[in-house]
C-alpha cells in the first residue's frame, strides 16, 4: 500500500519553550505532550496524534546551512481551508516579524515564514479541483506576488480550498 500522507515533522530547535510559544501564537498549534527538552504539537484542525515534534539542542546550536552550504529540508508546508484564514495567518506572521514572502503559484496561494530558529515554513491555500482551469494549470510555471484581496474576490473568502486536490471531494 502506498504512502497516504505526511503524519508529522520533527525539528531540532535551540529553545523548546520559545518555539512552542511561537507555533502556538503564529499557527494556533496546541501542545499535546511534552517532556524536558521536547514538545509535541497538533494543528487545531488536525486529527493526527501530533503534527510537529520539537527537540531542544541548546542555544549554542548553529544555524541550518540547508540549501546554502549543506543538503537538507527547505521547508514544511501547512494548508489552511480558506483564503480568509490565509489572510489571518499572514497578518499574524507579519505582527511576529516572521513573514518572509508571499507567492501566487497559480493553483496554490502561499505564505513563507521563519520560526525563531530561522527554519522556514509555508502556509498555503489550494484552489479546489472544480475551479482548476487549463490556464491555472499552465500558470504554475510562473511565480507571481500574492494579492490575497484579489484572490478573495476571485474565489471567495470562505471557499474551502484543496477539495479534490489534497482533500477527497
Amino acid at each position: 500500500m502506498p504512502v497516504q500522507r505526511l503524519n508529522h515533522a520533527v525539528l531540532f530547535v535551540r529553545d523548546v519553550e520559545r518555539s512552542v510559544a511561537f507555533y502556538r501564537e503564529a499557527l494556533d498549534f496546541k501542545v499535546v505532550m511534552s517532556a524536558p527538552g521536547a514538545a509535541f504539537l497538533q494543528a487545531s484542525g488536525s486529527t493526527n496524534d501530533h503534527d510537529l515534534g520539537l527537540f531542544q539542542i541548546g542555544s549554542q546550536a548553529g544555524s541550518s546551512g540547508a540549501g546554502r552550504s549543506t543538503v537538507g529540508l527547505y521547508h514544511l508546508a501547512w494548508e489552511v481551508d480558506t483564503l480568509a484564514e490565509l489572510e489571518r495567518v499572514a497578518l499574524k506572521l507579519g505582527e511576529l516579524n516572521a513573514l518572509v514572502g508571499a507567492s501566487d503559484h497559480s493553483t496554490t496561494k502561499a505564505l513563507y515564514a521563519k520560526d525563531p530558529d530561522g527554519l522556514e515554513f509555508e502556509v498555503s491555500w489550494l484552489v479546489p479541483a472544480d475551479l482548476l482551469t487549463d490556464e491555472l494549470l499552465r500558470g504554475r510555471a510562473a511565480i507571481k506576488p500574492l494579492d490575497i484581496a484579489k484572490e478573495k474576490e476571485r474565489y471567495g473568502a470562505e471557499t474551502r480550498g484543496g477539495l479534490g486536490v489534497s482533500i477527497p471531494a
